[in-house]
């Protein structure tokens, strides 16, 4: 099968964001007949076509000889093979594209569709806006080997080797790319590195993907999270020394290497990278730890200050832990439904037959800040820069948004060399990935992720492994979302030329920038048996089919925000640009009738009636976070709140870099319960909620105070 000059293999079609990517496939039974259209035909298809709905997204269409051929930035060119005039296929896959023409009979446009289910299910429209086509993509082509490779204890871990081709006979020597994963690297392929990362295939590094201990194809057990081993024997492991092994073998056992090593990943891949850089292997020379999970008991994947993620908690664990692969958790049951029915977590366990999971039983028997959360913590062991270090981090990552912003303020302290950077965008967990402009239906004006892998991701590997100068990023890059620009800082939170702030709440569910003066409380009554959603219902499994876990920190919050249940502190329209940057604090004082409370706040943004596309009265999230009551005063012994006392409590709500525009409103909400991603607290104290009894959950009073006395309020910084 001739493929427009690429080597001939079967592919199928996926849908990232909104960006084509091709992966390969089985065989073509169903392709349909194909017929002969003339070469002049042919050519009325050549152009053009940007996506309807991600304008960054281009396609090209030309003529090979006799072929039509399509490619983009990320996809392959492939054969187009006609069915009829307009009516096209792609050999081996279910994907069609047909032509449409206007009034006048001229192509205009294209449709795809068999996109599959990864894509929505759905069609992709494309408009013609030029007639010339243009060499978009610039893939290299990888050849692929695999590896068992031994560790120092004797177990074998599974590599999978992508190293351009031709590059052994020229003798250029190459730096390598690691990563590391529980997520399984068999589907590691020259299509899937191009089309993921396109800047640096193009450059040419050795890929390598690993499965680490226990997962997928590797020996040993797996621990998730594994622990650094303090003052190791030669036969002790965690994932500083799986990583080092690794890398010794790969030094020694693949040819034509620089014997420079950069370690990149997302999420738990990026809890991977950043064990790189500690007790690094001198061949490591720069790492970039993206979403990282650091801290999962303070801020990241299972507790939040506290607070126990419970849905996320119930189904990750079993994704990992009760398989060596990892399926996700499925149900076709309201998860809202399914958690409130059984009444605590050790009745959610139960019911799944997890109990005896490892982390299930930390759960279980452990829900404080004990010492084996703690030994899982990350930031402690980051007290000198041992490697260049690129942190990245989504303003909106629904899983690990703490974790690079924590990382970078443990290293930061130690940089003496300035190589330690962070860059923080309008992105969801991985976000950066996809070319997109969007997240949900917030729209940013540009496809971010593409223009920081393109001036910051790649050079940044470029100057540490290949000695070239194009990275010039000093310290921080952040996305100002509200306005839409990238600002550079140096340093995160930004000092120079801003200003402490505080902004209030104010008697009459006002926000005010003066203190308050008078006496002024808010109440509200909070029931765990009618509990605050997170997001709109049905909730699906975090990744079950449908779900809608990834965008769900821009959900729309007028959902909620009409409930009786919380309170709601509004300004008036501004009448000027109001910006937000750097940590945002709360500072909350409260009461309850009962012994024990959550505190959920919400920094929101209230778009105008008249705000354009769709949003208006939008109310979007730009921070917000949960404290647990009883861990106000500390995270490893919890105690009672006194009923009806009025108690301070001050927690982060995490960094922000936000403009408030002239015309819309500012809104803090807070809240008491955020469910099923947080389990309930029974508002009576007990020793662990994770066995609450019925009993224990009781509707109490919560009251917020706006006084000279009791100042509630938020704290940030503000240009000056």
């Amino acid at each position: 099968m001739k493929v427009c000059g690429w080597p001939a293999r079967l592919f199928s079609v996926v849908l990232l964001g909104s960006t084509l990517v091709w992966a390969q496939a089985g065989g073509a039974a169903s392709d349909p007949v194909a017929v002969t259209l003339p070469a002049a035909k042919l050519t009325e298809y050549v152009g053009q076509y940007r996506s309807a709905s991600e304008p960054d997204v281009v396609n090209s269409v030309s003529v090979n000889g006799d072929t039509l051929c399509v490619e983009g930035e990320r996809m392959a060119t492939r054969e187009l093979k006609a069915e009829s005039q307009d009516h096209f296929f792609v050999p081996g896959t279910p994907l069609r594209v047909t032509f449409e023409r206007d009034a006048s009979g001229n192509v205009a446009g294209l449709k795809t569709t068999g996109l599959g289910q990864r894509s929505g299910g759905g069609e992709v429209t494309m408009a013609r806006f030029s007639a010339e086509p243009a060499k978009l993509n610039h893939f290299r082509e990888y050849t692929r080997t695999e590896a068992m490779v031994p560790m120092r204890d004797g177990a074998k871990l599974h590599l999978v080797i992508l190293r351009p081709a031709g590059a052994e006979k020229s003798g250029e020597p190459l730096p390598f790319l690691l990563e590391r994963t529980p997520y399984g690297v068999d589907g590691a392929s020259s299509t899937g590195v191009n089309a993921s990362k396109p800047e640096l295939a193009a450059s040419g590094y050795i890929f390598v993907s690993g499965d680490i201990r226990g997962r997928y194809k590797s020996e040993g057990q797996f621990v998730m999270n594994r622990p650094i081993v303090e003052h190791k024997t030669k036969k002790d492991v965690d994932e500083t020394t799986d990583t080092n092994d690794t890398i010794d073998w790969m030094l020694k056992n693949i040819p034509n290497n620089n014997g420079r090593v950069g370690v990149y990943g997302v999420s738990y891949p990026g809890f991977l990278a950043i064990m790189a850089g500690i007790d690094a292997h001198p061949a490591v020379k720069a790492i970039s730890p993206q979403a990282p999970m650091t801290n999962i008991w303070i801020g990241d994947d299972f507790f939040h200050n506290g607070a126990f993620r419970q849905t996320y908690g119930f189904d990750y664990v079993q994704q990992l832990e009760a398989q060596k692969t990892d399926v996700p958790v499925q149900s076709s049951e309201d998860t809202f439904d399914f958690f409130l029915k059984n009444g605590n977590f050790a009745g959610a366990a139960k019911s799944a037959g997890m109990t005896q999971l490892p982390t299930a039983k930390a759960f279980l028997s452990q829900p404080e800040y004990t010492k084996f959360w703690q030994a899982m913590a990350v930031e402690p062991h980051l007290t000198k820069v041992e490697v260049p270090t690129l942190e990245v981090g989504g303003w909106w990552d629904q899983e690990d948004m703490w974790g690079p912003q924590a990382e970078y303020a443990a290293l930061e302290p130690h940089d003496k060399q300035h190589e330690v950077f962070i860059v923080l965008g309008p992105w969801n967990h991985g976000g950066w990935g996809p070319t997109t402009r969007h997240l949900g239906v917030v729209d940013f004006g540009a496809a971010t992720g593409d223009q920081y892998r393109k001036t910051i991701e790649a050079p940044f590997f470029e100057k540490y492994l290949k000695d070239r100068a194009a990275f010039d990023l000093k310290d921080t890059a952040s996305f100002r979302t509200g306005v839409n620009q990238w600002k550079r800082y140096d340093v995160w939170p930004p000092k120079a030329g801003f200003k402490a702030a505080k902004l209030y709440l104010a008697p009459g569910n006002c926000l005010s920038f003066n203190a308050p003066s008078g006496e002024v409380k808010t109440d509200y009554m909070a029931d765990p048996a009618n509990p605050v959603p997170y997001r709109n219902r049905p909730i699906q499994p975090t990744y079950g089919r449908g779900s809608k876990w990834r965008t769900w920190l821009v959900e729309d919050q007028r959902f909620v925000s009409g409930r009786k249940d919380l309170a709601n502190f509004t300004t008036a329209p501004l009448d000027h640009d109001v910006t937000v940057t750097g940590d945002v604090m709360a500072d909350i004082f409260a009461a309850t009738t009962g012994s024990d409370a959550d505190w959920v706040v919400k920094l929101i943004d209230v778009y105008p009636d008249d705000a354009p596309n769709g949003m208006g009265g939008y109310q979007l999230m730009v921070v917000d976070e949960i404290l647990r009551g009883r861990y106000r005063k500390s995270f490893e012994k919890p105690e009672p709140v006194k009923p009806g006392e009025v108690t301070e409590y001050r927690w982060s709500l995490h960094g922000a870099d936000h403009t408030f525009l002239k015309g819309h409103k500012i809104m803090v909400e807070v809240q008491s319960s955020w469910f099923p991603l947080y389990d309930r607290n029974p508002q009576t104290y007990v020793p662990n909620i994770m066995t609450a009894p019925a009993s224990a959950y009781k509707a109490q009073t919560i009251s917020i105070y706006e006084s000279p006395k009791y100042p509630s309020h938020l704290e940030f910084e503000m240009p000056e």
